[in-house]
């Protein structure tokens, strides 16, 4: 690993008032209306500034990766969408980085925004430990998507990337990642390629009320407390499809611990955070 690499994840601030040191602009994108102009500007010409998102129908179920790239007028100015047939949504998150960084020119500083937290964890926390594991977790299995996670590694050698994760769905949020994500969304459902390349204008926003993600995709369908509470005796969880309330303290197969009460979810290895099952 070169010592140029830089690993960074920063805070997402949706107020650029609110930001500290004086004349300090907002990173994240978020700020609206002239005090929005300058700093973002001023960021484009020293950096790349993109934004990449993944979605699975169904998680899994129709996926497709996406990343758009802005331009020094604050608009997007190249975005790129592509099919994954069946998915998991982690797969498309993290093929999205992966088309992002094969697309972009390595030797010039690149600003990511995600609002993946998998996605996000797995290059600016756990990569470097399941490198020096020979890409196993902390229990000693296999990597989830090693093939896809090696070869991000791979492309970050050498590079400088700033990781910004933006919340996803915010009606005053990051307009790039709100653009991958709609890019995301509309080539899962059709699974046909689309962007820039192909001469295609991005689709319009999803009504969002018409449907209920299942790990950021999938068909709208009830919610039932018999479904919520279905084949365990744990109590079901709110926060996740498929979670439960942790009985006893553990550790995840990303290498972290998670605590009693905490919401964890099944994955291939046992149960840890809902983020890292696939």
């Amino acid at each position: 690993m070169t010592p140029e690499r830089v690993y960074m994840m920063c805070p997402f601030r949706v107020n650029p008032v609110n930001a500290p040191g004086a004349g300090r602009g907002p990173t994240d994108g978020s700020a609206v209306g002239p005090g929005r102009r300058s700093w973002q500007y001023r960021r484009m010409a020293e950096q790349i500034i993109a934004a990449c998102d993944g979605a699975s129908k169904g998680n899994p179920g129709p996926a497709a990766w996406a990343w758009v790239i802005a331009g020094t007028d604050g608009e997007v100015e190249r975005w790129e969408a592509g099919p994954l047939g069946t998915a998991t949504n982690n797969v498309a998150e993290l093929t999205a980085l992966r088309e992002l960084l094969e697309s972009t020119d390595a030797g010039v500083p690149l600003e990511v925004r995600m609002d993946s937290q998998y996605a996000m964890k797995a290059v600016t926390t756990w990569l470097p430990g399941w490198r020096r594991k020979g890409w196993k977790t902390a229990s000693g299995s296999p990597v989830a998507n090693r093939e896809l996670v090696m070869r991000i590694d791979e492309l970050l050698d050498g590079r400088t990337v700033e990781f910004v994760y933006v919340p996803a769905h915010q009606i005053d949020g990051d307009p790039f990642n709100a653009a991958a994500d709609q890019a995301a969304s509309h080539t899962a459902r059709t699974q046909q390629p689309a962007g820039t390349s192909l001469g295609s204008a991005l689709p319009p926003p999803e009504d969002r009320t018409a449907t209920r993600s299942a790990g950021r995709g999938g068909a709208a369908r009830p919610r039932t407390a018999a479904a919520q509470g279905r084949g365990t005796g744990s109590k079901r969880s709110t926060g996740a499809k498929g979670s439960i309330k942790a009985k006893f303290p553990g550790r995840c197969r990303c290498g972290t611990p998670y605590a009693k009460g905490e919401s964890i979810s099944k994955n291939s290895d046992g149960w840890g955070h809902p983020s890292c099952a696939t």
